[in-house]
């Protein structure tokens, strides 16, 4: 895995060209820069937060079938993509930072008994902002998840790459001590 590159600042954000911008913010959201290049267009951002923003606010503008794309570009959660290194570097950090890279044979079958019911009634897999929770938390949430109906859970999938995007941006653009990139 390699390590994160060292954040820019607001300014330099604004000032990349559009090509350096979306090698830079395509990993924001999963497999996807397309939303890196609508977002790059977007500049110049006054805020690192409105610049975050921006990426949610591009996939909700999306028609449902790209959003729908967007979603199944995730990978499952501890899932066989995630063993074989399989991921993208982004995923995997936040998985590690779970402990989602370090589970007993017992909690990698829960995991996939979880990703397949999951799978079966929502046809995508489980999203949830990993870095936001633990290995417990995220496998009651996916219980509790698996009672809402198809509708909420998109939306709650879509919440959550939201959150995901935000803590990928923030780790790529360094905040301004004096408050103007916060």
């Amino acid at each position: 895995m390699n390590a994160l590159p060292t954040p820019l600042t607001l300014a330099d954000v604004n000032a990349l060209p559009l090509p350096e911008f979306v090698r830079t913010f395509g990993g924001v959201l999963e497999h996807s820069p397309r939303y890196a290049e609508r977002v790059g267009q977007e500049r110049p951002f006054a805020r690192v937060e409105d610049l975050a923003a921006a990426f949610t606010a591009a996939v909700l503008a999306d028609s449902p079938e790209q959003q729908l794309a967007l979603i199944r570009a995730h990978p499952d959660l501890a899932g066989k993509a995630a063993l074989a290194g399989e991921v993208t570097a982004e995923s995997a950090a936040e998985q590690a930072s779970a402990g989602l890279d370090r589970l007993t044979p017992d909690e990698y079958a829960e995991f996939h008994r979880v990703n397949q019911a999951y799978h079966a009634k929502f046809d995508m897999p489980y999203i949830v902002c990993v870095r936001e929770n633990t290995k417990d938390t995220i496998m009651s949430g996916a219980a509790t998840r698996l009672q809402n109906s198809p509708s909420a859970e998109w939306e709650t999938a879509l919440r959550e790459i939201g959150k995901i995007a935000r803590l990928r941006v923030l780790d790529l653009v360094r905040q301004d001590p004096q408050g103007a990139g916060a």
